[in-house]
C-alpha cells in the first residue's frame, strides 16, 4: 500500500485544543469521504521533546501527522486529482496554519503487537545528510539500521515510511525537496514513556545511533496519540 502522510501545524490564532478538536470532529469525517481510501488516522502531537535521542534535531514545527493508505499511487492519484470534488481541501485553511504533503512507501519492520493494549507511538522525521544521495540513505536505512532498530528492548512495532513524493501547502501539486525536506518518517511503539527511555539507552540503540551518523542529518521526534478515522 502507499501512505499519504500530512505534515500539520495549527494556525497561530488556534490552541492546541481547538486545533485538535477541529481536525478530529470536522476535517476528520470530511477527508474519510475520499474515494479509495482504505484506512485514515489522525496522530495528535503529545510531546514534541527530542525523548531519549542525542542527535541533530530539524526545524519541524509539527501539531500533528495525518495518514491516508490507498492501494496504490493510481488509486490515491484518482482520489485526490480533481481539487473541487475534494471536500477536504476548503478546510485545510480553518484550522492549519502550514500543512506539508509526504507520499510514503511503507516498510513494516516489525509488526505492530496488536494484543499489546495501548501503547505509546513515537514519530521520527528523518532529512538525509546533504553528502547523501536518496538511493544511499534508502539502502541504510532500510538495511543496516532497521536490523539495528530491531533489536531494541521492549519494541512493540516499527514501520519505516520512505517519501517518494512530496506536496506544497495546497496538499495537490508536487513541492520540491527544499519545501519539504524529509526523507522519511518512522512509526515507533512501546507500552511506556519509560520503555522508550529504556530502548534508546541500550546498546542496540548504540549501535542504531551511530549508524544514524553515516546517512541522517537531523532527526525530528514526536510522541503522538493516534485516533483511527476509517
Amino acid at each position: 500500500m502507499i501512505s499519504r502522510m500530512g505534515i500539520l501545524t495549527r494556525r497561530p490564532d488556534l490552541t492546541p485544543e481547538q486545533f485538535l478538536r477541529h481536525w478530529l470532529e470536522v476535517h476528520g469525517p470530511l477527508a474519510a469521504r475520499l474515494p479509495g481510501l482504505r484506512r485514515y488516522q489522525q496522530n495528535h502531537v503529545v510531546d514534541a521533546s527530542q525523548l531519549a535521542i542525542d542527535h541533530a534535531r530539524g526545524t519541524w514545527d509539527v501539531d500533528g501527522f495525518s495518514q491516508l493508505w490507498f492501494d496504490d499511487l493510481d488509486a490515491m492519484r484518482r482520489a485526490v486529482e480533481v481539487p473541487k470534488l475534494r471536500p477536504d481541501l476548503p478546510d485545510i485553511a480553518n484550522f492549519c496554519g502550514d500543512a506539508k504533503l509526504v507520499i510514503c512507501q511503507p516498510n513494516v519492520v516489525v509488526p505492530v503487537a496488536t494484543d499489546a493494549g495501548p501503547l505509546v507511538k513515537r514519530m521520527s522525521i528523518l532529512t538525509r545528510r546533504p553528502d547523501i544521495t536518496a538511493e544511499r540513505f534508502r539502502d541504510e536505512w532500510f538495511g543496516f539500521h532497521a536490523e539495528a532498530v530491531q533489536k531494541f528492548p521492549n519494541l512493540m512495532g516499527y514501520t519505516q515510511n520512505l517519501v517518494i513524493d512530496r506536496g506544497g501547502a495546497d496538499l495537490t501539486n508536487t513541492a520540491p525537496y527544499e519545501q519539504v525536506p524529509a526523507d522519511g518518517i518512522v512509526e515507533l511503539w512501546f507500552r511506556s514513556v519509560e520503555d522508550v527511555q529504556t530502548a534508546f539507552c541500550s546498546p542496540a540503540a548504540e549501535v542504531s545511533q551511530r549508524h544514524a551518523l553515516d546517512f541522517i542529518g537531523t532527526i525530528t521526534t514526536y510522541l503522538v496519540k493516534t485516533h483511527v478515522i476509517v
